[in-house]
């Protein structure tokens, strides 16, 4: 990571990366997006728990569980990546557009993650392992992984913790079924790639060097798709049994919606982009259809 400069230095840093930042789409450069990430995930591991069959109280556990520690994962990559935001002229960062300072966005961070850990442990000793785990690897991410090319294991590690987690919270504290798992991990994967391809080129400008950087924004493009239908089929194909009218649906529709999209995205690299986005939909629909064979 860059150290931020004062003075004459930073106003350089923003001349020299000007072109980089008009290529950089607004909603990207926001802070928006990340709002939109915390809320998408919560959403989904309350729903995925409401279909395994948790109590009302476990599922409010839960859910605050997850919402404190995207939380706790969110402010700390708003706070450690002042420095490189600042450089960068991302203005409607709150940090950088003054409406709160570093130091509290520490203490936020950190008072979000000292919630977390209670929360994750009243939905039981394994299930708060197993959730810790995985906002441990978001954390690992934001302050090391992130420019690295082990930046997608964080992601595979998250995403993989929530069914685990959820499952985990039931009555016996039963382990989620394989296939699940898996198909969080490979979910993560695409996540990790489609968080990172709209805004590829301004990171690179910035210095980051994480796993879609390495592949650059053609092989990035080519390889969005491929751990999301890969989840497709797994979550189709994975429980016990035929996978059903709608798991005939579901898989094909990914698949042809994914090749559409490969072969759009060479013209526009956002049609490939809204194409894995809609893959993603589909998995997250067949996720919480098989949600209740979690375990």
């Amino acid at each position: 990571m860059h150290t931020g400069q004062a003075g004459s230095a930073a106003g350089a840093s923003q001349a020299e990366e000007g072109q980089s930042r008009d290529v950089r789409p607004q909603s990207e450069s926001a802070g928006q997006p990340c709002v939109d990430r915390v809320a998408a995930v919560t959403a989904l591991t309350a729903a995925l728990a409401v279909t395994a069959g948790q109590g009302a109280a476990r599922c409010v556990l839960a859910t605050a569980a997850v919402l404190s520690g995207q939380l706790s994962v969110g402010w700390c990559n708003d706070a450690f990546d002042a420095c490189r935001d600042i450089a960068a002229g991302r203005r409607d960062k709150p940090v950088v557009g003054g409406a709160v300072g570093v130091m509290q966005m520490w203490v936020a961070a950190y008072a979000a993650l000292a919630l977390c850990v209670p929360l994750s442990f009243a939905c039981g000793v394994w299930a708060g392992v197993v959730h810790l785990a995985g906002v441990a690897a978001a954390w690992a991410y934001n302050l090391r992984l992130k420019s690295t090319a082990w930046s997608w294991a964080p992601y595979a590690v998250g995403f993989a913790a929530l069914p685990a987690f959820v499952a985990l919270g039931l009555p016996g504290q039963p382990w989620p079924a394989w296939w699940m798992v898996t198909a969080g991990a490979l979910l993560g994967v695409g996540a990790h790639l489609g968080d990172v391809l709209p805004d590829i080129r301004g990171d690179l400008a910035t210095g980051v060097r994480g796993f879609p950087h390495r592949l650059g924004a053609d092989g990035a493009r080519l390889l969005l798709p491929v751990p999301l239908v890969t989840a497709s089929v797994v979550l189709a194909l994975g429980p016990a049994g035929p996978p059903g009218r709608w798991g005939v649906v579901a898989l094909a529709t990914a698949g042809l919606v994914a090749v559409a999209g490969t072969v759009l995205g060479r013209r526009r690299e956002r049609a490939a982009f809204a194409a894995a986005v809609a893959v993603a939909v589909v998995d997250v629909a067949l996720l919480l259809v098989r949600g209740i064979g979690i375990a």
